[in-house]
């Protein structure tokens, strides 16, 4: 897609590329090509992390007093599209995008200098404590309790599909403080370290023969009132917030990325669905473009626009990955040689199956799509 640039943009731009042709090694982008999800390996994502940290730019949309970049929201699209298009490897939302957001809106002062800056620097590593067995698109059904005794709080219950558990230092959990009343009334919002006693983790495979995923069970983990955010039973509050901004991260930039350098090997039989997928994409960037100018003009996007770029963003992923395993089982994330790829143990069509099995999960995470659906139609009708 071709953006209306202005001047300084261009020179944004140019910096961008400049940045990325002197510190993106080969060595990361090599990693970056064999990522089949949102999460790359830790080593990875957190060397490329603290990388982006050294030139000031790993938490761009935060506010600049907490290390964020002044950067309008087409710069920070355009950044966006320069990491996809020369292959970085992606770095964990869960901190930058997610707790992070929601410290910054809802934390005291003593949790914003205790948290932030280790968040900005890749020091710490967070997972995301929403799920639980019985409680996934549900979320108000969540059962992991939290009960106060003085000046803290005794947890006991698990978590499941927690992404980067096993190489995370701390967690950010819903529980319930509450029984009585509206579910979602009794939900509070804690900071938990995950070395703390009674915290055990346990490995999930997934369909990609891959381990991002955990459960984490608590058995009278003891936490400090000090570590919630928010008001006690307000946990709702914030989820909320944090589920928008999961939400409403562009889709466009990567999935771009991935369908170009599915072109040149797109044969006649591929053509119907390549063009479909073209045309799709075009339209979702389109949408994205109008979001940041509605962003820039009158501030974070609304609940339902969020849901809807979710929708849009996760269905076409699923396409893009369901495209390139019939383009001869090559991979939509890397145009790498062969033999480049062997070296790091993969071959393109184990890349490529990696990556659409990964992606059967995309219209499921952060809310299944057919919850935003129904966010959508309430919000319209």
């Amino acid at each position: 897609m071709n953006l209306l640039l202005t001047d300084d943009d261009r020179d944004f731009q140019r910096e961008v590329r400049e940045f990325l042709a002197e510190k993106l090694t080969d060595e990361l982008r090599l990693e970056g090509a064999r990522c089949s999800g949102i999460y790359c390996e830790y080593d990875v994502a957190n060397a490329w992390h603290r990388i982006l940290a050294d030139k000031g730019w790993s938490v761009p949309n935060w506010p600049m007093e907490y290390g964020g970049c002044d950067w309008s929201p087409l710069q920070n699209y355009i950044f966006e599209v320069e990491l996809a298009q020369a292959g970085a490897p992606p770095v964990s939302p869960n901190s930058t995008h997610m707790v992070g957001p929601v410290i910054i809106a809802f934390g005291t002062d003593e949790q914003k200098a205790k948290y932030l800056p280790a968040i900005r620097s890749g020091d710490d590593w967070w997972a995301q404590g929403y799920s639980e067995p019985g409680a996934g698109s549900d979320l108000a059904s969540l059962k992991c309790a939290a009960s106060r005794q003085g000046d803290e709080y005794v947890v006991n219950g698990s978590k499941i599909w927690t992404t980067h558990a096993h190489f995370s230092n701390r967690i950010f959990c819903l529980v319930r403080t509450r029984t009585e009343g509206k579910p979602q009334a009794g939900i509070s919002f804690l900071l938990i370290d995950l070395d703390t006693p009674g915290i055990s983790i346990r490995p999930i495979i997934s369909i990609s023969g891959e381990h991002e995923l955990n459960e984490v069970f608590f058995s009278d983990v003891r936490v400090p009132v000090s570590s919630r955010i928010g008001e006690e039973n307000d946990g709702w509050t914030v989820a909320k917030y944090l589920l928008q901004h999961e939400r409403s991260h562009t889709w466009s930039p990567l999935l771009r990325a991935r369908l170009d350098r599915l072109k040149h090997r797109a044969q006649h039989a591929c053509a119907e669905k390549f063009s479909r997928c073209e045309i799709d994409l075009t339209a979702l960037e389109m949408s994205e473009m109008r979001a940041l100018q509605a962003n820039s003009e009158s501030g974070p996007l609304s609940t339902a626009t969020s849901s809807t770029m979710k929708v849009l963003g996760t269905e076409l992923r699923q396409k893009i990955s369901e495209l390139a395993l019939e383009i001869d089982g090559h991979p939509p994330v890397s145009t790498l040689e062969p033999d480049l790829l062997s070296a790091l143990g993969l071959t393109d069509s184990q890349v490529a199956t990696r990556t659409y099995l990964n992606d059967r999960a995309a219209s499921i995470y952060a809310g299944a799509n057919e919850v935003q659906r129904n966010i959508i139609w309430n919000s319209i009708r």
